[in-house]
């Protein structure tokens, strides 16, 4: 071992620069940092994302003269968790991989201190030799093999105290009129230990979703365990969990409960409530909604990121020329722009970037949403109440004697609504709507068939967007992808105006940044159909909807199928997942 910590972090370096991860620059931000004498020089290049995990702890165990494996797809074998206590796994954060009667071999994620050495052996009765692997494998095989939270679960179990969490002492009887005062003085008290680690395990649950950018969490009770899965870039995956988690549900469920100040003593009835959480500097509202079901409440928890209110129309993901024309197209003094798509896709992102472009002081922006899901500084937004009739027609009509300039509503799902929103466009607003619809095109008739007259469906609506989110490649594993059928490759070249030789096709093939998905991250794909007087004219014919798409084509209108085309030959949409289903 190198006699100095300066040493160390010179040797980590050179090794790093001789492979061309680092370069001398680096190496100089790492001696002049001002943290260089209170963190290892290894963790201080993962601090700085300098270098990868897998390149950093590789440079470290060469320096240190033991062995580093990747252990992809490794799983402890049962015959060593005889041998090896769980606390001591879950605390020190090691990986059992061999094991004899006089030794042990263990994988760390970072060197082992004397000291801890000096546990080892004596906790675990043999001599310890250790290699090095990932930090973050060491977390995915624990979390793959025990479950989410299993440290936790882990503490309740030993806890004395474990049988405060019986379902009859956590969920009161419903006519207990001091439900709340009892669980807020069992968090607080001292015999509230139980109860405080499953706060932990719920902070975990989330944690987790947000680590992994999920947008939903779902709790499902089953008759005997619990299924917890995070959509995560457009997909339900189900998150590992240990068995013991179904005696602990009914806690998991009353805690999230109060955090939502919602009542816990009512299991027979769905409600919805709302969460504001803070970590790691980010902010994030969770929208939450239980509903009753055989085995239990089932939860769900729609995670709404508070950074996405700041997107710029640059980060939306449109084509340049998408970019250009939609940013025109919000310059306008009146009209009707239409968002359609289905839930999920990345509607209401795009509409609040369009009016944080359209916030800039000038304009009197009021919005009519259900519900409402950013608050944004600056713009007054309603939430429509239908128990007191407070509904989308109803508030557009006092928003329309309120002086705006913009107006958002949140959807239309009515004749009424339709019919005030079309009429505001023509008497000097900009009014901003979402509609269920195939694709841009199709709204058109959509609005007709809810009730809107023809001509002044044509007067006022000004542009019509369908999106849908795609799934972006996993960089670290994109790899070359067979080529289609031909006849899929003759539909490209057409489109792409490009040879067939200069297609390309690429698809994740799954590594651990991605989970073995070969994804990750979401980009919108956007369809643009411009309202121009020869589509108008279309419109107050009443022309069919495959009229429609031919006129809207001959005007410069590309469907959701051709855009994502061009993802595909960009590198950023993996082929083959989900362009067969655009259509148009």
């Amino acid at each position: 071992m190198p006699s100095s910590p300066e040493n160390l972090r010179l040797n980590i370096g050179e090794v790093l620069l001789s492979k061309g991860i680092l370069n001398e620059e680096h190496l100089q931000i790492l001696r002049g940092h001002p943290n260089r004498r209170q963190l290892p020089v290894h963790r201080l290049i993962l601090e700085l994302n300098l270098a990868s995990e897998q390149d950093t702890l590789q440079a470290l165990a060469k320096v240190h003269g033991v062995e580093f494996q990747d252990l992809e797809n490794f799983a402890i074998p049962e015959a060593l968790l005889e041998s090896v206590p769980l606390k001591l796994i879950f605390h020190y954060r090691f990986l059992p991989l061999a094991v004899s009667a006089d030794e042990i071999t263990i994988a760390c994620g970072d060197i082992p201190s004397r000291l801890e050495l000096a546990h080892f052996r004596l906790l675990l009765k043999r001599e310890v030799r250790f290699l090095l692997t990932t930090p973050s494998r060491i977390d995915a095989v624990i979390k793959s093999q025990f479950g989410l939270g299993a440290e936790t679960v882990e503490k309740l179990r030993e806890s004395s105290q474990s049988e405060l969490l019986d379902d009859e002492e956590l969920v009161f009887d419903l006519a207990d009129s001091t439900i709340e005062e009892r669980w807020k003085q069992k968090e607080t008290n001292k015999d509230g230990a139980a109860e405080g680690t499953i706060s932990d395990l719920v902070d975990q649950i989330l944690a987790e979703a947000l680590r992994l950018r999920a947008t939903d969490v779902h709790f499902e009770p089953c008759a005997g365990s619990v299924r917890l899965r995070y959509r995560i870039d457009g997909t339900l995956q189900s998150i590992p969990v240990p068995g013991e988690l179904r005696r602990l549900y009914a806690a998991i469920v009353s805690r999230l409960k109060v955090m939502a100040e919602l009542d816990i003593s009512e299991r027979r009835l769905p409600q919805d409530g709302r969460i504001s959480m803070k970590t790691k500097g980010e902010s994030y509202d969770l929208r939450v909604s239980v509903i009753p079901a055989k085995h239990g409440e089932n939860l769900c928890l729609r995670i709404l990121g508070r950074q996405s209110l700041h997107l710029g129309l640059e980060q939306l993901g449109m084509l340049p020329t998408q970019e250009t024309l939609f940013a025109r197209i919000l310059r306008l003094p009146q009209g009707l722009i239409l968002i359609s798509g289905p839930t999920g896709s990345g509607k209401t992102t795009t509409l609040y970037a369009a009016l944080n472009h359209t916030n800039d002081g000038q304009h009197k922006i009021i919005t009519i949403e259900d519900p409402v899901e950013y608050q944004i500084e600056g713009i007054a937004q309603i939430q429509t109440h239908d128990a007191i009739g407070l509904s989308f027609a109803k508030g557009l009509r006092a928003i329309l004697r309120h002086d705006p300039d913009v107006v958002l509503v949140g959807e239309v799902r009515d004749r009424e609504t339709a019919e005030i929103a079309v009429r505001s466009a023509q008497t000097g607003h900009l009014v901003f709507s979402t509609l269920h619809a195939n694709d841009s095109v199709s709204a058109i008739p959509r609005l007709i068939d809810i009730g809107v007259e023809a001509p002044a469906l044509g007067a006022s609506l000004r542009c019509s967007i369908a999106q849908r989110l795609s799934r972006r490649i996993c960089k670290r594993c994109a790899a070359p992808s067979p080529p289609p059928e031909k006849k899929l490759i003759e539909e490209m070249t057409k489109v792409l105006n490009l040879p067939a030789g200069e297609l390309q096709f690429q698809i994740g093939q799954g590594c651990i940044e991605c989970r073995q998905t070969g994804v990750k991250g979401q980009i919108a794909l956007y369809e643009f159909a411009i309202i121009n007087e020869i589509t108008t004219e279309a419109i107050h014919a009443q022309a069919s909807l495959a009229q429609l798409r031919k006129t809207a084509k001959a005007t410069g209108w590309r469907p959701l199928r051709q855009i994502a085309f061009r993802r595909v030959q960009d590198g950023t949409h993996p082929f083959g997942q989900a362009t067969p289903r655009f259509t148009g």
